[in-house]
């Protein structure tokens, strides 16, 4: 298994380990419990250099970039994000990622579970195109840093950072630390991501966590957090995430996601047509069959993933995320079924095995900081 820069410090304060596409990454520190509430009442740092970083150059790095993606890039500022799809020609998802735009280059940020399958599909479609392809994945680090209190600490050592808008980025100095530091995260609460390079990663960690072995949590903002409050935490914010709500049976439209998708990007200015453009097209025309939901669940039994969604004795769907919500202090689920069945106050089961227990469709997210 690859191990992140980071690995010896979640080591150091005793993290527990599992495997994650391919890595070796801390579940916890002792209670992910504690690690969701800290999160969302002052601040997390979770380690996210698995992600994959793709740096993408030359003359025609965003013709590629538009061909590719489903929602359109051209018109981004520099030092500005974007979140869209990488879809095959069914419109199915193959993954979700965030776009950084610098003056003179593009930066891919995809899941783990997917950098070669990214990479393999970014390559198949060059083409005659001129451009320059660059994984930056193992010669860099990534952290997000998340929480209610997170922008007001990093306010005592930056004026620029906290005044970022949300999907916006700088480039920061910090002696010879070279930082991206973007607006964006993935637990529904204010925060930041960081990138920089993999070999100032443990100077870097220092600077970032302070006294983070002390016992009384009000000691540190950001104090470190698992994969494990990760999942609570995106589950409550109803962010979907790829191999449970997306995947490449999924389309973004029945995941929710027409946001990300610009159906009628070769029609404008600088446009390209982008794969499963067409097949999203006629999906949109006809209006999809399914829909991804919310559910709010009786009692305190945590439902998992392909767990039968019912309404009456017929099963409608399958559950894609769930858990008992440390936060709301009910479980909660995501899921997909008929269209007819995903309005907001119907009533559905979730089989759990030993009993069907009654479940609300809620609007989603499930959870948003004040």
């Amino acid at each position: 298994m690859q191990r992140t820069p980071f690995y010896n410090f979640h080591a150091d304060l005793g993290a527990k380990f599992v495997e994650f596409a391919g890595w070796e990454m801390p579940i916890s520190y002792g209670s992910i419990l504690q690690e969701h509430q800290q999160v969302r009442s002052a601040g997390g740092l979770f380690d996210v250099s698995h992600m994959g970083r793709l740096k993408i150059s030359g003359r025609h790095a965003r013709r590629l970039l538009e061909r590719v993606l489903t929602r359109r890039i051209s018109d981004m500022a520099p030092l500005t994000c974007r979140y869209s799809l990488i879809c095959n020609d069914q419109g199915g998802v193959i993954d979700d990622v965030i776009i950084y735009r610098f003056e003179d280059y593009w930066l891919v940020v995809c899941n783990a579970s997917n950098r070669a399958k990214v990479v393999e599909h970014l390559k198949a479609n060059i083409g005659d195109l001129v451009l320059k392809f660059d994984d930056q994945t193992l010669d860099t680090a990534m952290v997000a840093l998340q929480g209610p209190k997170v922008m007001e600490a990093i306010g005592k050592f930056s004026r620029e950072v906290p005044t970022l808008k949300r999907y916006a980025f700088c480039i920061k100095n910090l002696m010879i630390l070279k930082m991206i530091i973007s607006r964006t995260g993935y637990t529904g609460e204010d925060g930041v991501e960081v990138i920089l390079p993999a070999s100032m990663a443990s100077m870097a960690i220092k600077l970032l966590v302070k006294n983070p072995a002390g016992t009384d949590a009000g000691q540190s903002v950001m104090r470190p957090a698992g994969l494990g409050c990760r999942d609570t935490l995106r589950i409550e914010a109803g962010m979907p995430l790829y191999g449970h709500e997306l995947s490449q049976e999924i389309d973004p439209l029945t995941a929710d996601l027409a946001f990300a998708v610009s159906l009628n990007k070769d029609q404008e200015e600088n446009g390209e047509k982008f794969l499963g453009q067409e097949a999203l097209k006629a999906i949109a025309a006809a209006g999809p069959t399914r829909k991804r939901i919310g559910l709010k669940l009786e009692g305190k039994r945590t439902p998992r993933q392909g767990m039968n969604i019912l309404s009456g004795d017929t099963v409608i769907g399958q559950v894609t995320s769930g858990c008992l919500s440390p936060t709301l202090g009910y479980p909660i689920a995501m899921g997909y079924v008929p269209v007819a069945q995903a309005q907001p106050g119907q009533t559905l089961a979730v089989n759990l095995g030993a009993e069907k227990v009654p479940a609300q469709v809620v609007p989603l997210p499930f959870y948003k900081h004040p």
